[in-house]
């Protein structure tokens, strides 16, 4: 048998040479990676597009800011189990209702560093804008947001960095990327699985953290000649 020829050792080589490819009878490396990567970016991107609006809005309205994180932090606070459960009946065992909850937990991170890096734009930098005659739209693409770039990609790193942890999760309803080795290694008691869905999704995590570091020099090289000064 496969597992118990697998059980003197965490990792056997043949099983992950025969799973580095697809095949039509086992679950691929490489397929499990498209997944996980692509549940990773949509879920933040989305959540992205809901945060910044939201961020923007409470900045200008401050005494809004206080209830919005309260939302958003009892959403964070529910158990994902909990919440992958109660979204199976609404969108079923489906990449959507994956989606959904990853991006439900990524909101309070990024609304809060979006607010962090628009209150940080200094007020005569603003005042300046505003007396070269900008309008409050173009001042908010041009100038704050641009400035706000370090605080929002901060942002952006730890929730991509806790997707990718969380990804894993969604193996309950099917999806999972990795996840769903660690699944198989938990329910077969079969250690390489296990070994390689936990190694990959860590691999993963530091490669779009490393990632992220390098698009935020590269956005805002300002920041880091203001740092190394």
């Amino acid at each position: 048998m496969v597992i118990a020829a697998a059980s003197d050792g965490w990792l056997w080589w043949d099983w992950v040479t025969r799973h580095v490819a697809s095949s039509p009878v086992s679950l691929s490396i490489v397929d499990s990676l498209r997944e996980h990567a692509s549940l990773t970016v949509l879920s933040v991107v989305l959540a992205q597009a809901i945060s910044l609006p939201l961020a923007v809005v409470a900045s200008r309205w401050r005494r809004l800011e206080t209830g919005l994180l309260a939302v958003l932090g009892v959403i964070y606070t529910v158990p994902s189990v909990a919440l992958f459960a109660f979204l199976v009946p609404l969108s079923g065992l489906s990449r959507t209702s994956a989606l959904i909850g990853l991006t439900a937990y990524n909101l309070l991170v990024l609304v809060r560093n979006d607010i962090a890096g628009l209150a940080s734009v200094p007020s005569d930098v603003k005042e300046a804008a505003t007396g070269l005659g900008m309008s409050p739209r173009r001042r908010l693409v041009t100038i704050e947001i641009p400035l706000a770039l370090p605080a929002i990609v901060a942002g952006v790193r730890v929730a991509t960095v806790s997707t990718v942890a969380l990804v894993p999760i969604t193996a309950l309803i099917g999806q999972g990327g990795f996840g769903q080795f660690i699944n198989e290694g938990l329910q077969d008691l079969f250690k390489t699985p296990l070994v390689v869905g936990i190694s990959c999704s860590i691999a993963l995590a530091v490669l779009a953290d490393l990632s992220l570091v390098a698009l935020e020099r590269r956005l805002s090289p300002w920041s880091r000649r203001a740092g190394a000064s």
